[in-house]
């Protein structure tokens, strides 16, 4: 339960906001509201402790655009209950490139936040250039190597963001890998190699900023998923992003993640040794 007085405080912090936002005056404000500028002025004025009634919280929130809660502190974000709704999952294409202009731009709206992620193979950022070019090849033809450039330089931010990188990757993934099978059935061996050695590199050296651990998916399954801190949670379909941003579908995709790594078989602190198995 919150005091009057910060309420008070909260609703005239998010007033002023909406106002500037929406580049309105005070005057203009209390037109639309159909009350004296005073008023208006008061509900603004440093200190105040005094909440409007309903019919004036209703009417500001029409006038500027958010939603009641909002302005009163009852919810995060101020769009209003259609425009939530509309917001809450969005279908965005997926293209089959090195560079995803939507993917990077949540990578940059999530900045600082922790980023969970179960990849729809191994992570794009952990992998050598031989296996970005093994698998890219045959979709990006002779721009592989400017778009390796790229994308290396965008992953380059994504480290330096202040983001904590936590990647949970099915068991079987990397055996497959290891012993180039199903999808790594021509992966020449060298790049076989090459690749774990990068995992064991940078499992070691980005320690506790990366994290990445295996989970046995006989016991527990999962989509491609990335959770951007609390923001949005996406799920990787194939030819299309789905994406959530209502808080509790965003909580239960992290529920789920987070699941992964407390049963996970092989810790973040065991990887490298668990590679170093492997490439024996």
């Amino acid at each position: 339960m919150q005091d009057k007085r910060d309420r008070a405080a909260l609703f005239r912090d998010r007033l002023a906001r909406a106002l500037a936002d929406r580049a309105l005056s005070q005057a203009a404000l209390a037109r639309a509201v159909g009350v004296d500028r005073s008023t208006i002025s008061q509900l603004l004025a440093p200190g105040t402790k005094r909440l409007p009634n309903a019919q004036v919280v209703a009417e500001c929130a029409a006038a500027l655009d958010v939603s009641a809660d909002w302005l009163l502190g009852l919810a995060d974000r101020p769009e209003r209950g259609p425009e939530l709704l509309a917001g809450a999952l969005t279908m965005t294409a997926a293209p089959r490139a090195l560079i995803d202009e939507t993917i990077f731009a949540w990578h940059r709206e999530a900045a600082g936040y922790k980023i969970r992620h179960v990849p729809a193979t191994l992570p794009d950022m952990l992998k050598t250039p031989e296996m970005l070019r093994w698998e890219y090849a045959p979709h990006l033809g002779r721009t592989v190597e400017q778009a390796i450039g790229a994308s290396q330089d965008r992953l380059a931010w994504m480290r330096g963001s202040g983001s904590d990188y936590e990647i949970a990757v099915p068991l079987h993934e990397l055996a497959a890998m290891v012993r180039a099978e199903g999808y790594y059935r021509d992966l020449p061996d060298a790049t076989r190699r090459g690749q774990i050695a990068r995992l064991i590199d940078l499992g070691e050296a980005l320690y506790p900023a990366l994290r990445i651990c295996l989970f046995d998916a006989r016991r527990l399954f999962s989509a491609p998923l990335t959770v951007f801190g609390p923001l949005q949670a996406v799920l990787y379909v194939g030819g299309h992003y789905l994406a959530f941003r209502d808080p509790a579908r965003v909580a239960t995709l992290t529920r789920h993640f987070d699941t992964l790594v407390r049963e996970a078989s092989v810790t973040a602190r065991d990887l490298p040794a668990h590679l170093r198995a492997l490439s024996a």
